[in-house]
């Protein structure tokens, strides 16, 4: 018994040690400074913050309106950068003009991709996938440890009743290892949460380090950038896009745990397909379009994973949502790979 307690306790040491070591050097990195407004706007709440934010500067300035109910009208079709420029390019494919489907796909364009692989690129993101292992690893030790406890019961029961009456009484087996197996599971959890965070140390202080240095700046695009939706001071534009947020593809909201709160700091969504290449097109579209609705579609609820685009060489067609059963880039498959089209009808 004792030598299975030692074997026991110097697993569960190891095991706790490398997984530590694992995220604590997933999560360095010098980073560097955010660029503009958009890279912290993605590192805050991912493509959807950045596109709220850009709405929100186009409509402060007259250079587009939203009215009800959620329909965006151009006024002046100037862009002052290319999420301005992907969100007049969307919004002119748009055959109604809706708040949610200019949204998701602006939400998908390339020129918002490529604003979350180059934070990945400088250490400031973790990209979508680059974790999973670390979860999974934080998640089986924690369970197997919990799992541990009510075997360590039976084996100390086991021991006394196999005893023999005359000798000694050993010492109790489950003492011996409780103190490994409460640790190994405590650190398995709390490391699974951590290296589920996509934002990484050095993107934690760009953001802060950018909000401090532009505390004094009020206009609607920084609120929202740095504090979220509930930040904006028009209320009609915030209704709008909370409700844009919360819609599907289908144009009914969705339920609260499907969506990524724009509001939330530091969150960024999943809808975030990384390794988007210029010319490529973004997630889940073959020329920088996408279809996709809010909420649901190409990349939505999973991420594509490093490397790989969402529907390459096809597009998410309006109202089906990609590769039904299966995940964006998840499991080993890929969205739309393989000559298949991504928005089947399925």
């Amino acid at each position: 018994m004792n030598t299975l307690a030692l074997v026991l306790t110097i697993t569960v040491v190891v095991s706790s040690t490398l997984l530590i070591r694992g995220i604590r050097r997933a999560g360095r990195g010098a980073g560097s400074p955010v660029h503009d407004l958009s890279e912290v706007a993605f590192l805050n709440g991912g493509p959807g913050r950045v596109v709220d934010t850009a709405l929100a500067a186009m409509q402060a300035d007259g250079r587009l309106v939203v009215g009800g109910p959620g329909i965006v009208a151009v006024q002046r079709p100037v862009a002052h950068d290319p999420v301005e420029r992907a969100v007049l390019q969307e919004q002119a494919a748009a055959p109604s003009g809706a708040l949610y489907t200019l949204r998701a796909a602006a939400m998908r364009h390339t020129a918002v991709q490529e604003i979350g692989d180059g934070l990945a690129a400088r250490g400031l993101l973790a990209a979508p996938g680059a974790n999973r292992t670390r979860v999974r690893w934080g998640m089986a030790q924690g369970l197997l440890c919990l799992l541990g406890v009510p075997a360590a019961i039976a084996v100390t029961i086991h021991q006394f009743l196999s005893a023999d009456p005359a000798g000694d009484s050993p010492f109790p087996f489950f003492p011996k290892v409780f103190p490994a197996l409460l640790a190994g599971a405590v650190i398995g959890f709390v490391c699974a949460a951590g290296a589920r965070s996509r934002i990484t140390k050095a993107g934690r202080r760009a953001a802060a380090e950018y909000r401090t240095a532009n505390a004094h700046r009020t206009d609607p695009a920084h609120l929202v950038a740095t504090a979220g939706l509930r930040a904006l001071p028009d209320p009609q534009l915030r209704t709008h896009l909370f409700v844009a947020s919360r819609t599907r593809q289908t144009g009914t909201p969705t339920p609260s745990h499907h969506f990524s709160d724009s509001s939330s700091a530091l969150l960024v969504p999943t809808v975030w397909c990384a390794g988007t290449t210029p010319g490529g097109g973004g997630c889940g579209s073959s020329s920088g379009h996408s279809g996709g609705g809010g909420g649901s579609g190409c990349g939505s609820g999973s991420s594509c994973g490093s490397g790989s685009s969402c529907g390459s060489g096809s597009s998410c067609g309006s109202g089906s949502s990609c590769s039904s059963g299966s995940s964006c880039g998840g499991g080993g498959s890929s969205c739309g790979g393989g000559g298949s089209s991504c928005g089947s009808s399925s």
